[in-house]
């Protein structure tokens, strides 16, 4: 058996992004849609972390006020904050957090103890989100180059570094994936790939909004996306916001709308993509994109190079969140399962290469069998 031995690192730091006022300039004078902001850092090295808590959408715009690593733990587990980007982003400020009470004359060995606790903790909120893990080590190595008080300002430039090339990555995914949404296209999406689960204007719905700004006309079907009504919840709320025409189907409606002719094409996200292109997303996209081949359909996947993990060979590598009972024994203030019925709710499934048509990243468009030519990594193989 062959293991890919490739670093997270090494792919984002090839493409890491500089923001400068050249983009700037170049972005002056284009009309943009106004995106909700799903977090944001407030202060400097003193400051917390403000989140949208999504758990209330779209009934409550409400935020969340994170002040310590617990809070923030806790936001990610219940899902105030999802979405694998906004996770990262989220995570990296996280650290900031874990330092700001540790003292001025505290040890650098101290003071990365403090680090290290902290990164383990974030990183056992969410087991599938790739994103997660590479902020949480990207901050932590920008920590241990730095020594004394210089460690509270350089873990606070990395995780503002990382929220910045969010922004920007999304533009770039936008702008990669927009010439595929024609007039009079009918595009279906899954759970919530948009604003609210990155920094920028999201991923999928980066590719929609974008489209919408140049003035494409095509309608959106968002997936109601069970058990937690991701797509109907938050994709549709989002989508409303920006002026896209957007409707809400039950997630068992799609195989007949793809048999009525009346799907063009399938756009989602992705938690992690293995070197191969398998690609883990929110439970229901596998299904999505059987139906889609079935009928001749072509499905997207829309991702930041942040998202490829190319430690993992193939999507058998995985590992699938398990979540609580009661996301599907319930429905809203009812019980819906009797008590002694079993229940299994994985959070993701993984969508197989050969089902996707392309994915769009910041660095283009290919097909999942290029991801190593598309990406500049020459991967080390070696038999174990």
């Amino acid at each position: 058996m062959k293991k890919i031995r490739s670093t997270k690192l090494e792919i984002r730091n090839k493409f890491k992004i500089e923001i400068n006022k050249e983009n700037s300039k170049q972005r002056q004078g284009k009309k943009e849609q106004v995106q909700v902001k799903t977090l944001k850092w407030v202060g400097g090295v003193d400051g917390f972390l403000r989140l949208i808590d999504q758990r209330r959408l779209p009934g409550e715009v409400a935020y969340i006020e994170c002040r310590d690593v617990d809070t923030l733990v806790e936001a990610i587990k219940t899902l105030a904050v999802r979405g694998a980007p906004a996770i990262g982003a989220a995570a990296g400020f996280g650290l900031v957090l874990a330092i700001q009470n540790v003292k001025d004359d505290a040890s650098t060995g101290e003071v990365m103890a403090v680090l290290e606790a902290a990164k383990d903790k974030l990183a056992a909120s969410r087991p599938t989100a790739v994103n997660l893990f590479w902020a949480l080590e990207r901050v932590f190595k920008a920590a241990q180059g730095t020594r004394g008080e210089s460690i509270k300002s350089a873990v606070l430039c990395e995780a503002r570094a990382i929220f910045d090339e969010d922004v920007e990555m999304c533009r770039r995914i936008g702008e990669n994936g927009a010439g595929i949404i024609k007039d009079g296209m009918n595009v279906l999406t899954h759970c919530n790939a948009g604003a609210l689960a990155t920094a920028g204007s999201g991923t999928a719905l980066a590719v929609f909004y974008e489209a919408k700004n140049r003035g494409v006309k095509f309608k959106v079907y968002a997936d109601e996306t069970r058990p937690l009504l991701q797509g109907a919840r938050l994709t549709a709320w989002e989508l409303s916001q920006a002026g896209v025409d957007v409707t809400v189907i039950c997630d068992n409606m799609a195989g007949w709308l793809m048999r009525q002719g009346k799907v063009d094409a399938v756009m989602t996200g992705a938690d992690r993509i293995a070197a191969n292109g398998d690609s883990a997303n929110k439970i229901g996209t596998y299904s999505l994109s059987v139906l889609a081949k079935h009928h001749g359909i072509p499905f997207y996947i829309a991702a930041p190079t942040s998202t490829f993990d190319l430690s993992i060979p193939d999507g058998s590598h995985i590992p699938i969140e398990q979540r609580g009972e009661g996301e599907i024994r319930t429905c809203g203030s009812s019980t819906v399962v009797p008590a002694e019925a079993k229940v299994y709710n994985p959070a993701f499934d993984v969508t197989p290469a050969e089902n996707i048509t392309a994915i769009i990243t910041e660095c283009g468009m290919f097909a999942p069998c290029r991801i190593e030519a598309m990406l500049g990594i020459k991967n080390q193989n070696q038999e174990v």
